[in-house]
């Protein structure tokens, strides 16, 4: 589907493509991928990263079997559009963390000729639309939905259910507080985590 090595520089087509799912469902791994072969059709490829995740490294964007590749880390999209000069394919990693400017930035950069490849949470904890992967989506040309294996029962994995008493929507983490669960599983976990939860309500 993608053919890196076609490009034309003369007649030059931008696109976004999103690779979406939940956490250890693969998608830094597909994104590495792709970037990579991309590099080795000999384009000049740009990768960033928010800047608050550096769970793995501070410039690199590592898969969780540790598969990497050099990139950017910016504080926030604006950033992208000034650094991503003169370039065939832009990365973007663990979109969800960026504000939702970045859905313009992309925008223009295909606008403008450039390949936009961009990684994300599709759902927050909560199993809600996690930051500007939504709307990311409905622009795209092309969107790759990803699955973990459900850590409960087997099946096919697409919420990452957060087990540690953090509450804030972003809050960075691996196995240590998530694991990837099924529709089934992920809504039985809810149940015994609000039941387990200590009452905030005071006794009289």
């Amino acid at each position: 589907m993608f053919l890196e090595n076609s490009r034309n520089k003369s007649t030059k087509k931008g696109w976004i493509e999103v690779i979406c799912g939940s956490m250890f469902s693969g998608k830094t791994e597909e994104l590495i991928r792709r970037l990579k072969r991309a590099q080795f059709a000999r384009q000049k490829v740009e990768i960033f990263k928010p800047a608050v995740d550096t769970r793995y490294d501070e410039t690199e964007v590592v898969s969780h079997d540790s598969n990497a590749i050099q990139s950017t880390p910016v504080p926030n999209s604006s950033n992208i559009l000034i650094l991503a000069d003169d370039v065939d394919v832009v990365g973007i990693d663990e979109a969800q963390f960026f504000d939702m400017g970045l859905v313009d930035v992309c925008n223009q950069l295909a606008n403008s000729g450039i390949r936009v490849i961009i990684a994300g949470l599709d759902m927050d904890y909560l199993g809600k639309p996690f930051g500007p992967i939504p709307n990311l989506l409905a622009t795209a040309e092309y969107v790759t939905k990803v699955h973990a294996i459900c850590m409960r029962c087997g099946e096919l994995a697409n919420h990452s259910h957060r087990f540690s008493e953090e509450d804030s929507l972003v809050a960075l983490g691996e196995k240590d507080s998530y694991e990837p669960l099924c529709r089934a599983c992920y809504k039985k976990a809810l149940v015994h985590h609000m039941k387990d939860k200590p009452s905030t309500k005071e006794e009289p």
